[in-house]
């Protein structure tokens, strides 16, 4: 690979550190060397120990805390250091991880300007068009999006669903596309905290059912089929335990009805929130509090919570949207079922309690982790997109 391209930049805009992290230790292991242009959310010793990367923190502290003035000021100053960058950088290809802050500009006069200077762009599209998802698309979300892609040399997505929405909503070239897994989640500390301890930390008794609902919570995430469909259980059992980790995102109204629904619910005392944001050194709590995690999405490709489950080996029930289905081995690894539909959820989540996944839950969690660690390896991520890179290079 070096002897094709001496160098690539990846573009992360200082997010997602889960997989931002996992695909620079993957390129690190197949010996590629890499501009990582990153941020203080992404910024970790691994990235300062190889000859093969060389970070650049262009985004600096990106703290909520701040006040307005000052957000804008460093948003700004991130833009100008990132177009300095950008004229001077050696490597032949910038791989956009994510848009920043400004994602028309982003879509439009930055991807002209990464173009007139020759660079080559590899884009990886987590989804296909958040707002379609999020139901707040527009004619010119779509047109920039449209125009974003047109200006990309090749892309990688996550599924085959979501290849075929490229293709057919944007027009863009199949041949220039490629479908790569999404990287297992091993960023987060996996320590020897037992799940004794952890339910213990959150104040959960030891014999308790635990249901986890994890990340941010956005009317697409479906959490009021699970409060119902918890309601419904709960109501017949009481020692089921519905635990919510997790901050609203997007929408506060939403979040609001479904609290109003949870406080005025006959189980109230059976449900634990924890609606906050869950840094990583704490996540594994959670995980390993949990009997089985609940992905009762309405509309989505992929989950990165799904994988983030699979890396600690609890079982997953999920609706079946996108591609979720294709990521879960029936009875083995989880379940699927009808979206936005609590009874088939209720029916769902006794299933998966009176099954034996659930009675060897022990002994089948180091299988899940196998499996996800095989099939979802950052190997295979590497490869693929290694290959990429020497081909977009050659034309």
């Amino acid at each position: 690979m070096s002897g094709q391209i001496s160098q690539i930049s990846l573009l992360t805009a200082g997010r997602d550190r889960p997989y931002a992290l996992g695909l620079a230790a993957a390129l690190t292991a197949a010996g590629v060397p890499f501009d990582f242009v990153g941020s203080n959310e992404v910024d970790s010793p691994e990235l300062h120990t190889s000859p093969q990367i060389r970070f650049l923190n262009l985004r600096g502290d990106q703290s909520k805390e701040a006040g307005l003035v000052w957000k804008v000021v460093r948003v700004l100053a991130y833009y100008f250091r990132l177009l300095r960058y950008a004229i001077t950088a050696k490597p032949q290809v910038f791989h956009i991880l994510w848009n920043n802050k400004f994602e028309l500009f982003d879509r439009t006069l930055l991807m002209l300007f990464y173009k007139l200077l020759g660079k080559k762009i590899v884009f990886t599209a987590h989804n296909v068009n958040t707002r379609a998802r999020d139901a707040d698309d527009s004619w010119l979300n779509r047109a920039t999006l449209r125009f974003q892609y047109r200006q990309c040399d090749h892309i990688f997505l996550h599924t085959e669903k979501m290849r075929a929405e490229l293709v057919s909503g944007y027009g863009f070239p199949a041949s220039k596309t490629s479908v790569i897994p999404f990287g297992i989640n091993s960023t987060v500390p996996n320590t020897a905290l037992t799940t004794t301890a952890a339910r213990q930390r959150l104040g959960l008794g030891h014999g308790e059912k635990v249901l986890l609902f994890f990340g941010n919570i956005a009317p697409y995430k479906g959490v009021e089929f699970l409060v119902d469909a918890f309601i419904e259980v709960g109501r017949r059992e009481k020692n089921y335990r519905l635990l919510i980790a997790g901050r609203p995102k997007g929408s506060e109204a939403y979040w609001a009805g479904v609290l109003a629904k949870i406080n005025t619910s006959q189980v109230r005392d059976q449900m634990t929130l924890r609606i906050e944001f869950v840094p990583d050194a704490e996540t594994e709590i959670y995980f390993k509090a949990a009997d089985v995690l609940v992905l009762p999405y309405t509309h989505i490709f992929q989950s990165g919570v799904l994988f983030l489950g699979y890396n600690f080996g609890l079982p997953v029930l999920a609706a079946n949207v996108g591609s979720l289905k294709d990521e879960i081995v029936e009875s083995q690894t989880g379940c699927v079922f009808p979206p936005a539909d609590a009874p088939a959820l209720a029916c769902a989540i006794e299933a998966y309690f009176a099954s034996d996944l659930f009675k060897n839950l022990d002994a089948r969690r180091g299988a899940i982790q196998t499996y996800a660690n095989e099939r979802y390896s950052w190997a295979k991520v590497a490869a693929i997109t290694t290959r990429v890179y020497a081909e977009v290079v050659t034309h």
